[in-house]
């Protein structure tokens, strides 16, 4: 039986949250932490669907039969199953080539699933790989999204992230060598769900929206030319003010870490996931003593 090999990396959103979603440009980098997907055609009369989370351990286990799962004779029992079958379906639906036996699948998460790096969108990733199918179509009729996570899977660099007439647009940068040093990631021990959060952004309907997404557009592009860390810490407190201003959210810094001696940006959705912390040395001592005990450098999350 031959065996068909996927991976996808995940993502981290640097700048352009929830703007990203009406056309702002978003700095996005993947990450060094991924999701595997094997597929194996199956001998049996069923199919089989085996998740592992990064300690090997199972969290998904399934067996059902594609013919009745695509002519939606099963459904799942709880969101979790259901979100699973239902790409399974929109995949089947764009191509229905693939699906004409049962399989093996098996997936393996290299992050754990609350670091909220794209468990979904790797997946999504990797199965329209198998499925031959364009992610992005997938991505629009299961989960939505501005889609830069899905571009992020297939990215070796840093990259800008745009949506132009609704389409994807997707370039290549770099982020300035002279910050690295000084760019810590921090998770907030929370698990954030961007499908709420986006439901709240357009809930929210701002004001001034073209001026917003100009100002933090102009932020997009100066990140990638700043040459110093103050530079960059103004230019992410500064893009926390717009979004505060938009989301009526106070910024992070200013809820939990006022007394911090540098600047801490939200990623992606405001209010869980990972914090990006700039400093000039190394902040582990600080977050720990507040119960943050999850901080990577530049150089351990990024490609």
């Amino acid at each position: 039986m031959k065996s068909q090999r996927f991976y996808s990396h995940g993502k981290l959103l640097l700048t352009g949250e929830y703007l990203v979603l009406d056309g702002a440009h978003a700095l996005a980098i993947p990450c060094k932490f991924g999701q595997h997907l094997e597929v194996i055609p199956s001998e049996d009369k069923m199919s089989t669907w085996v998740s592992y989370d990064n300690k090997n351990h199972v969290w998904l286990n399934l067996n059902f039969d594609i013919k009745k799962l695509i002519n939606q004779e099963i459904k799942g029992k709880d969101d979790i199953e259901k979100r699973l079958f239902q790409i399974l379906i929109e995949a089947y639906r764009i191509n229905p080539e693939v699906f004409t036996q049962n399989y093996n699948f098996k997936t393996q998460l290299e992050f754990p699933k609350n670091w909220g790096l794209g468990t979904s969108s790797t997946l999504i990733s990797n199965v329209a790989k198998w499925a031959e199918v364009n992610p992005y179509q997938l991505l629009a009729k299961t989960f939505g999204g501005s889609g830069y996570d899905i571009a992020c899977a297939e990215s070796k660099s840093a990259l800008v992230y745009s949506l132009e007439d609704k389409k994807p647009s997707v370039r290549e940068t770099k982020i300035p060598e002279a910050l690295k040093p000084f760019i810590y990631f921090v998770h907030l021990e929370e698990k954030q769900n961007s499908r709420e959060a986006i439901s709240n952004y357009r809930n929210i309907k701002p004001v001034d929206l073209g001026v917003f997404i100009s100002k933090i557009n102009s932020i997009t592009q100066e990140f990638q030319k700043v040459k110093s860390l103050k530079d960059a810490q103004e230019i992410i407190l500064t893009h926390e003010e717009y979004l505060s201003e938009i989301l009526k959210i106070e910024p992070v810094q200013l809820r939990l870490f006022s007394d911090f001696n540098g600047a801490i940006k939200s990623l992606g959705a405001w209010g869980g996931d990972f914090i990006m912390a700039m400093c000039e040395t190394n902040p582990s001592s600080y977050f720990k003593n507040k119960g943050y005990t999850t901080i990577l450098t530049y150089e351990e999350m990024s490609l």
